[in-house]
């Protein structure tokens, strides 16, 4: 066989020596023939005997060496799949693919998310999900517009539906021929039996089939799933019944009397079925929120071109293309107004029930509504790059992702199978060689009833259900969560730092005094502080920019802006040295500061002190006011249980004004940027499991130190690659509903894990005979059947109670 060649785009390489490095690293790896690294293309090129490592193996000594392999996503649909055992499978196939990095396959969604190597062929994880025995597409873009994926599975549905009540219609009067002449005591010839076969024949390969024909996969490539179960199960109650039909006198021969259990098979077929059809249906509910989201889209486009407006799909809008949009109809993609003013509505983003007015200039978000008059924008970003298609793309990767507390779960679902058909086995041998008279009809009914009874499905669909609706649930809400795994962490967390600007208060600070030194003219206070602001990016700056120009006042400009974080501001203004800033600041400059701020402060104003030329001219107050719902979001936190700490660069006494207005009582102030993420460690070491929230740039440091980043965006800057947990609104009040969401949904997951294990460890046993011995029972195989159908509709059940389920705060309006 020839060796297999891997080209690995290698992350991470800044020179010759780290090229050489990486080539050692997979030398090293067993099975390896060569490498070689370019360093120029980053790229290395590894060949391995037909036996040797794949590109996970590879990632992973290229990881230990401290550098990184840059993959791709690729999205693949699969049908077919009804078990955590199938998803064992399909994960091995395409983890099995030359340049397949990692494959994580979701029961719940049906679908398989793929981290590849760039150039891994898309036919190649389609052939290898088919070599597990089940159909694959893979997804894109064209095929989520036209929703193929909820075709498929109203096709599934319907054919479940359809076989269900052939099934259905077949078995109440098999059923009956058989509990009739026993509950009257009437005597029925062979003929009963025949008429039996005749019916039970289209229900086990009709009905049934699907679960005979996954079964056969199964043994083709050496493996067993729930079809496996259902199909011996069933079968064997089949088989046994036809040699008691055709050939009653082998049983009599042996002395016993020819028994059949048309009805056990029938029975199980039909409920396996309507269990499959109603979780199929609830599953397909799991995904709502998907679609909400992607109706919110606009499907067409009215584009100048050519001195005329023509209509065409919104997939074909360009960059730079004028868009025409008239009153009532959906802003396509993302853009900037050139012509014309309307009112738009933004709710669907930000919450918010106002329509928000729009002029030349301003940004439109796709998938808003126009509510009024018409206008013209610019396109600047269009397809996947647009807001929308950000959260939509956001909400399925959070959706197809796997918690940590799923691992267990995957573990069992490995060897749940095999386990299952041993205890068949030995269940059968001990009721036929220890049991009573007809020991070989109670060693087939106990045997059937274990293969039936046992459910891989509920093991797979406990943890996926919870998470798609949870992060559908989140979605729908502005509530943007990244992974099931920041779904695990933020359960657990203990303690809430709040940054203080534009989280908890508006972030936008007005001018509230203008205070001159005795002696000084307040006309020129101002004027020279807005002269040194003009130059600044800073919210107090930009207030009294603001203040001057409402006075009238034309700042002198500056030369020689210099500024000193978390301090203040310093420039040449009329010849003079114009410095702004902190008072402790002024006086390190040498600056005699004589004048009181600290009632200022106390009220919840930021005092800054403007001095000229080494002498003081007067303060500026600035108020920053509190964001309304704050103080509601600060006492919901509390009521969860976690400890609020607000974190500002703010002076103790303004910081301690706007903490006692929401309900705060620890405080970190006068906390410099850079020292933001030292402040989160601080109380990590304390113990806490720490979220930290603000918004998502200034605050990245800190975002990352955290155990949750939490975001607060603005609607159209969706901060997805910057925090765990992205609020789309601008609105405190999102943090508790979303803590609150993460503990419902590991609370669902937990309960349907529990009921998952308990269902099986519980069920098992009862139908191998445990109760035999105690109280002279038998589980009937048809009552295993219903049993098995029902325990995975009620995990999906479970989770989709998620959709209602009352979180502390209602939403925003």
């Amino acid at each position: 066989m020839s060796p297999r060649v891997l080209r690995l785009p290698v992350e991470g390489m800044h020179c010759a020596g780290c090229a050489s490095k990486v080539e050692s690293a997979l030398a090293a790896v067993p099975g390896v023939e060569s490498a070689s690294v370019n360093f120029a293309a980053e790229e290395a090129t590894v060949t391995a005997g037909s036996g040797g490592p794949d590109a996970a193996v590879l990632a992973d000594a290229l990881g230990r060496a401290g550098y990184g392999v840059r993959g791709e996503e690729i999205e693949v649909a699969i049908t077919g799949m009804h078990c955590a055992s199938c998803v064992q499978k399909v994960e091995r196939e395409l983890a099995a693919v030359a340049g397949v990095l990692e494959a994580t396959v979701n029961l719940a969604a049906e679908s398989a998310r793929v981290r590849a190597v760039p150039g891994v062929r898309q036919r190649d994880l389609v052939e290898a999900v088919r070599r597990a025995g089940y159909e694959a597409d893979v997804v894109t873009e064209a095929k989520r517009e036209d929703e193929s994926r909820e075709v498929a599975r109203s096709a599934e549905v319907a054919g479940l539906k359809r076989r269900f009540a052939v099934g259905a219609a077949l078995t109440v009067p098999l059923v009956l021929l058989d509990m009739v002449p026993h509950a009257l005591g009437i005597h029925v010839g062979g003929w009963n039996r025949w008429v039996q076969l005749a019916l039970a024949t289209p229900i086990l390969f009709y009905s049934g089939g699907t679960f005979f024909a996954g079964a056969w996969r199964g043994l083709q490539h050496r493996s067993a799933d729930m079809n496996t179960l259902i199909a011996v199960g069933t079968g064997a109650a089949y088989g046994y019944s036809v040699v008691a039909t055709v050939v009653p006198g082998v049983f009599r021969a042996a002395g016993i009397e020819p028994a059949v259990y048309y009805e056990s098979a029938a029975i199980i077929v039909t409920l396996v079925l309507l269990g499959r059809w109603m979780e199929t249906r609830a599953k397909g509910r799991t995904g709502a929120a998907i679609r909400s989201l992607l109706d919110l889209g606009a499907r067409t486009a009215r584009v100048r071109r050519g001195g005329r407006e023509v209509e065409i799909p919104v997939d074909e809008v360009q960059p730079g293309d004028e868009i025409v949009v008239r009153p009532g109809e959906k802003v396509p993609v993302d853009g900037v107004v050139i012509e014309g003013a309307s009112a738009v509505d933004e709710s669907m983003l930000t919450g918010e029930s106002m329509p928000i007015e729009k002029r030349p200039g301003d940004e439109v978000v796709g998938g808003t509504v126009n509510r009024t008059g018409a206008f013209v924008f610019r396109a600047t970003r269009v397809g996947a790059d647009t807001a929308l298609a950000q959260i939509v793309e956001l909400v399925r990767r959070a959706q197809g992702s796997k918690a940590p507390v799923q691992r267990l779960a995957d573990t069992i679902a490995a060897y749940f199978v095999p386990v299952v058909i041993a205890i068949a086995i030995l269940t059968f041998v001990v009721w036929f060689v220890f049991g009573p008279d007809p020991s070989l009809t109670y060693a087939i009914v106990t045997m059937v009833s274990v293969l039936i009874i046992a459910c891989p499905c509920a093991l797979g669909l406990a943890t996926p259900t919870a998470i798609m609706v949870g992060t559908g649930r989140g979605a729908e809400m502005g509530i943007l969560i990244k992974d099931a795994a920041v779904l695990e962490r933020a359960h657990a967390l203990n303690a809430i730092v709040l940054d203080k600007t534009g989280t908890i208060t508006r972030g936008r600070p007005e001018v509230t005094n203008v205070e001159p030194r005795e002696g000084e003219d307040r006309a020129e206070l101002l004027a020279h502080a807005a002269a040194v602001e003009t130059g600044s990016e800073h919210p107090v700056g930009e207030a009294i920019v603001r203040a001057a120009a409402r006075e009238g006042i034309v700042p002198a400009p500056a030369e020689g802006f210099r500024a000193a974080p978390g301090h203040g501001v310093e420039a040449r203004v009329d010849g003079r040295e114009v410095a702004v800033g902190s008072a402790r600041w002024l006086v390190e400059r040498g600056v005699m500061v004589d004048m009181d701020a600290d009632r200022l402060s106390e009220e919840g104003k930021t005092a800054v002190f403007v001095a000229a030329d080494g002498r003081l001219l007067g303060l500026i107050a600035v108020a920053d006011t509190v964001q309304e719902g704050s103080e509601e979001a600060v006492a919901a936190l509390h009521s969860l249980g976690l400890e609020v700490v607000m974190l500002t660069g703010d002076d103790p006494l303004t910081a301690e004004a706007i903490a006692r207005q929401v309900g705060i009582e620890r405080v970190f102030a006068r906390v410099l940027p850079e020292q933001k993420a030292a402040k989160v460690a601080e109380l990590q070491a304390e113990g806490m499991v720490v979220a930290m929230v603000g918004d998502g740039i200034n605050d990245a440091p800190a975002l990352a130190k955290a155990d949750i980043g939490i975001a607060i965006g603005t609607g159209t800057d969706v901060a997805i690659e910057a925090s765990d947990i992205t609020l789309i609104r601008a609105d405190l009040r999102g943090v508790p509903r979303a803590i609150a969401l993460s503990r419902m949904t590991m609370r669902t997951i937990r309960q349907n894990l529990f009921w998952a294990f308990a269902y099986n460890v519980v069920g098992i046993p009862i139908a191998a005979g445990a109760l035999w011995p105690v109280a002279g029972v038998l589980l009937a195989p048809w009552v295993a059947g219903a049993a098995m159908a029902f325990s995975s509709v009620s995990v999906v059940t479970n989770s989709l109670r998620l959709r209602k389920a009352r979180l502390p705060l209602p939403e925003a309006a």
